[in-house]
């Protein structure tokens, strides 16, 4: 498929462990994909093999609709969840470095380091070595990294762990602009809510293989009925617990979100919302992002 990435029958095994199960999906061009999944899914293993830093034990990573080659990742860029700068380096040249790696002269490799630690609100730390950062600053130099050489696609593993606000929004922008831009973005995040705001499309898997994926606002219209209800002084919705064909799926804030099973009767959980308090909020919704991952990895 022309400008997208994609990963069609991956396959790979540590042993006794199937860290990747016959996994296929695509990531278009022009869109930020959400990579979503439980600790242990298989999504760190999937982002290293479009870099061919795992061996394969079956499927292929195609760009641009042919296999994947070495020249094909010099225009890639990524962004491990591990660390993956010299400490000891001053940022600048670090930045500048890796420019240099994927090609670019020493000239453009230095503008294009200025462009994206300026964009990314580190430049005053330009002549710092990357071990005397924050956390959070050190997630803005290695984003510059990966996209100093101007990637086609970009492909981040919990790029915003750690991150205050601050951090979030500056990165989030980044990203959106370069799917703005035209570019393929794939990153993967345990911040559901994160997600839901950023993202178009989103892949879940478990165990190695995709259990949902699609358009954000379609996955979240699909599923059973719910209700978010808010009653005053109520923190945990002990009161909805006990009603037959309703399930409890997830209270934020003092709202409770229930999911209503066949039988069940809306006017019944109004009724027993009254009889708990005063009702603040009482109305349809649809799911969640994280009410779709729950329900994608429980099923």
């Amino acid at each position: 498929m022309e400008g997208s990435l994609e990963l069609t029958g991956l396959s790979r095994r540590f042993g006794s462990l199937v860290a990747l199960d016959e996994l296929s999906f695509t990531v278009a061009r022009g869109r930020v994909t959400g990579f979503l999944g439980p600790n242990g899914a298989g999504k760190t293993t999937a982002m290293r093999a479009i870099f061919g830093l795992t061996e394969l034990d079956g499927g292929c990573v195609r760009w641009n609709g042919a296999a994947v080659g070495p020249a094909d990742r010099r225009r890639f860029g990524y962004m491990p969840e591990e660390r993956g700068l010299y400490p000891g380096m001053l940022v600048g040249d670090q930045v500048r470095y890796l420019g240099r790696l994927h090609g670019l002269s020493d000239h453009d490799a230095g503008a294009a380091a200025a462009h994206w630690l300026e964009r990314l609100d580190v430049a005053d730390r330009l002549s710092s070595k990357v071990e005397s950062l924050s956390h959070g600053n050190q997630q803005r130099v290695q984003l510059a990294a990966a996209l100093v050489h101007d990637p086609e696609l970009l492909v981040l593993d919990e790029p915003m762990a750690g991150l205050d606000p601050t951090g979030v929004d500056a990165i989030g922008e980044v990203l959106t602009a370069q799917a703005r831009a035209g570019r393929c973005v794939l990153f993967s995040s345990h911040q559901l809510d994160l997600v839901e705001d950023l993202c178009e499309v989103v892949v879940i898997i478990d165990h190695g293989r995709v259990v949902a994926s699609g358009e954000v606002g379609e996955l979240e219209r699909g599923g059973a009925p719910r209700l978010a209800v808010r009653v005053e002084g109520d923190r945990d919705g002990t009161w909805a617990r006990e009603l037959p064909g309703v399930e409890v799926s997830e209270v934020k804030g003092g709202a409770v979100r229930l999911v209503l099973h066949p039988g069940a009767d809306s006017d019944a959980v109004l009724d027993a919302a009254r009889g708990a308090g005063r009702v603040l909020e009482f109305a349809f919704a649809r799911r969640r992002l994280s009410e779709v991952f729950r329900e994608a990895v429980r099923g």
